[in-house]
């Protein structure tokens, strides 16, 4: 089936990631196939279901990205079937809420969002096929402009690994919970250090793999899709006026998968088209 496109989106069942399968499906036609996943069966197939029915080549798989067994067992189950996927957009990501201590929520955070994207860079990034595209979402708070100096070595991308940057974040999510972060110098909101390490593990994975995916023709990349108006989201922001729509925010991450690769985006994070810099300086 090295003929067919196979994609695959996490953390897919509602939001941004469910509008992802859907534009990615409508772009590709009905010859390819998307893999709808996350965590919770009933959701997962409803919705895979919901869009099937429109017509849409979508189908459900149960991952919980939080599990790597779970993850390496996907991965063996998509490479026994295609031999290889043409894109995958690790998405799943943990929802935080205002007002509940963050020692009770930064472990589920660091379990999902970032060994959450290691496990499936470990797992997937071997399947990806010449050509194929790794997507990471994740956000502009991504960038070491978030971490005061001091801090800046911990995610030296240029010489960790990815081994590296977990063993950071369990350590991260640790000082949470005894209550050191703060005078660590870490900040407040503990999605910052989450987006941070995610953009990391892109930054490393790209590194690694620069020379080959070069050759293949591939493209590694992080991607803030801007504000979205999801049920994560809203308990943050007063004011979602200007919050896209999960399907507008979408359209940034399937033209990823669907245009032509653009060497400068690879490795880094990018929004609208922009790259964000890791650095924090003026976007190019």
């Amino acid at each position: 089936m090295s003929d067919v496109r196979i994609g695959l989106v996490t953390g897919a069942n509602q939001g941004l990631g469910r509008a992802v399968v859907a534009g990615l499906a409508r772009a590709w036609g009905t010859r390819d196939i998307v893999y709808l996943t996350g965590r919770n069966r009933q959701r997962v197939e409803a919705a895979a279901a919901a869009l099937a029915g429109d017509g849409l080549p979508v189908m459900p798989e149960v991952c919980d990205v939080r599990n790597d067994g779970e993850v390496r067992a996907l991965a063996r189950r998509i490479a026994d079937r295609h031999g290889g996927v043409d894109f995958v957009d690790s998405n799943a990501a943990a929802g935080i809420s205002p007002g509940v201590a963050y020692a009770t929520q930064v472990g589920d955070l660091i379990d999902t969002n970032n060994l959450g994207t290691t496990a499936m860079i470990r797992s997937f990034g071997p399947l990806l096929r010449p050509g194929g595209r790794f997507v990471v979402t994740a956000s502009d708070f991504g960038t070491l402009a978030g971490l005061p100096a001091h801090l800046h070595a911990r995610f030296d991308t240029e010489t960790m690994s990815i081994d590296d940057l977990d063993k950071t974040m369990l350590e991260y999510a640790a000082a949470v919970c005894s209550g050191a972060a703060a005078a660590q110098g870490w900040p407040d909101w503990i999605n910052i250090a989450s987006k941070i390490g995610q953009v990391a593990a892109v930054r490393i994975y790209a590194r690694d793999r620069r020379e080959q995916a070069r050759q293949a023709g591939q493209l590694i990349v992080a991607v803030c899709p801007g504000l979205v108006d999801t049920r994560a989201s809203r308990p943050w922001f007063t004011d979602m006026s200007k919050a896209q729509s999960p399907d507008a925010a979408a359209i940034d991450i399937v033209r990823l998968a669907t245009s032509p690769v653009e060497p400068r985006m690879y490795g880094e994070l990018v929004q609208h088209g922009r790259i964000r810099p890791w650095t924090g300086t003026a976007l190019r």
